[in-house]
């Protein structure tokens, strides 16, 4: 009984895993079994291979034709498999050799006549077949330049099953990736466009400077989805290691640009308040698939009118905004996705929402129904807390210079590696991921400079969360100020910070 083998990829969250295919030819009744847990979307491959290779004038062997798929205890899932099932059965009927199957990772969907077609998650599998040694891929033509992002292993593409036979029998070539060229940012939103709102504007670069969350209140129309729109233009830009990470949930999730879809600026997401748990977080049937917050990993998840949001929504975030990961189980296994992103809340003061609050004709139950939305824990998570004030005529026909993204994004660069200097030696790169027993132990302030926070710590106004909060927002704003340890002022300006209240 013939056998033949081919080699693809599968994805567990973000993670690539090879699969080793293997094709069995018998004897019996023509069918087609496929072992090895697949999905629904797999299971099909069976009819789509079949149809694919009779129609690029191979002949599909007689008999029964057994298809493994190794490890078999290990969910599969989607189309990608199509282009190594095709490959192993080929080989197995003796159609072609397999010299060329060797060393060699398969990534691509079958169409009924034969063309390959895209596929997700080509990043993170290339990523898996280059750490186990495999130093060659075949991908869908259209996928080529999102393979080509990985180093260290050949990489060519194929337009249809035909020419991917060619290749097989070293008849031709398969096209390989163009080299790169220079990597045109897309345009981020400046903020010299915002009128006025200065204290939200150094709220926005302190948020910028050290990673913090942020919350603006304020009534319509006074900039609060303009400021949150032009955070990203504050941070610096990913590192390489953060793109490829970035992409690679972007590329599982199918959002890449197909001509550049190398992540280089930190995304923006702001999905609707409509949006369900699942969508937010991550799920679906079978395995998990990565929500919202994961496609904002290392970048910014904007919630406007937060308020209309679901509970069950915003209480989720809780957990996700300290630990910077989310963990989803469901009954063929637990996936986890990234998602350390920083996240901008905007709001109304109350449901009807006047441009002045003397015009408010709610009641003073309705407004604390209308913020009782955001819970004390979710708000405990937010650093920084800001109230936009209605814009007046002299605010909004002032022709004067505002100060640009550029000029903000330096400021907010310098603070950035001076926090990223000091805290080097412990891996952490912005003052939020410190830890708050090393701001309490090893970076302590003196007495002094903490007074304002024990007052506050001991008439309940502050919790431990929020005091180690007030801490990493003083070395922000130390960092910003130049000075090497935060001081009574920055502590002061810290909690007062936290202690802006949305109504």
């Amino acid at each position: 009984m013939p056998i033949a083998k081919a080699w693809s990829a599968g994805l567990l969250g973000i993670n690539g895993r090879v699969i080793e295919i293997e094709a069995d030819l018998g004897g019996g009744l023509s069918r087609i079994t496929l072992v090895g847990l697949p999905d629904a979307g797999l299971r099909e491959a069976k009819d789509r291979v079949r149809s694919a290779v009779r129609n690029s004038g191979q002949p599909w062997p007689d008999g029964k034709v057994t298809l493994g798929l190794s490890p078999a205890n290990l969910p599969k899932m989607g189309s990608a498999f199509d282009l190594g099932i095709a490959a192993a059965v080929l080989a197995a009927s003796g159609a072609v050799p397999a010299t060329r199957l060797l060393g060699t990772v398969l990534l691509g969907e079958l169409a009924l006549d034969g063309r390959i077609r895209a596929v997700r998650g080509i990043l993170p599998g290339l990523l898996a077949a280059r750490a186990a040694g495999y130093g060659r891929a075949v991908v869908p033509t259209d996928s080529l330049v999102e393979a080509a992002l990985v180093d260290g292993i050949e990489v060519a593409g194929a337009p249809h099953l035909r020419d991917f036979v060619a290749w097989l029998n070293r008849e031709a070539e398969l096209a390989h990736p163009e080299p790169p060229g220079p990597v045109t940012p897309p345009d981020v939103p400046d903020l010299a466009d915002v009128v006025g709102q200065p204290e939200a504007r150094w709220a926005l670069e302190v948020a910028a400077a050290g990673g913090h969350h942020l919350l603006l209140t304020g009534p319509p129309g006074v900039g609060k989805t303009m400021l949150a729109k032009r955070l990203p233009g504050l941070l610096p830009q990913l590192t390489p290691e953060e793109s490829l990470e970035v992409t690679a949930v972007h590329s599982v999730d199918g959002s890449l640009s197909k001509s550049s879809p190398l992540v280089t600026i930190p995304p923006f997401v702001a999905p609707h308040y409509s949006i369900s748990v699942p969508a937010l977080i991550g799920g679906g049937s079978g395995l998990a698939a990565p929500g919202a917050i994961s496609r904002a990993h290392r970048g910014v998840l904007f919630l406007d009118e937060v308020c209309e949001f679901g509970s069950q929504c915003l209480e989720s975030l809780r957990t996700v905004l300290e630990e910077g990961e989310v963990r989803i189980s469901r009954v063929k296994g637990s996936i986890t996705y990234p998602a350390r992103f920083q996240l901008v809340l905007a709001t109304n003061p109350c449901a009807c929402a006047p441009p002045k609050d003397a015009d408010c004709v709610c009641s003073p139950s309705a407004r604390r129904r209308y913020l009782a939305k955001l819970s004390g824990p979710l708000l405990d998570r937010v650093d920084l807390r800001v109230r936009l004030r209605p814009l007046s005529a002299i605010t909004a026909h002032d022709t004067g210079a505002a100060e640009s993204s550029e000029t903000v994004r330096q400021r907010v660069f310098t603070a950035r590696e001076r926090a990223a200097h000091r805290w080097r030696e412990h891996g952490w790169l912005s003052n939020s991921e410190v830890p708050g027993p090393a701001l309490r132990r090893q970076f302590a302030l003196p007495a002094d400079a903490t007074i304002l926070l024990d007052r506050a710590m001991d008439r309940g106004a502050l919790s431990g969360r929020g005091a180690d909060r007030c801490l990493r927002i003083a070395w922000t704003l130390a960092d910003l100020d130049g000075e090497a340890r935060p001081g009574a002022d920055q502590v002061s300006s810290a909690l007062a910070f936290r202690e802006r209240v949305a109504a």
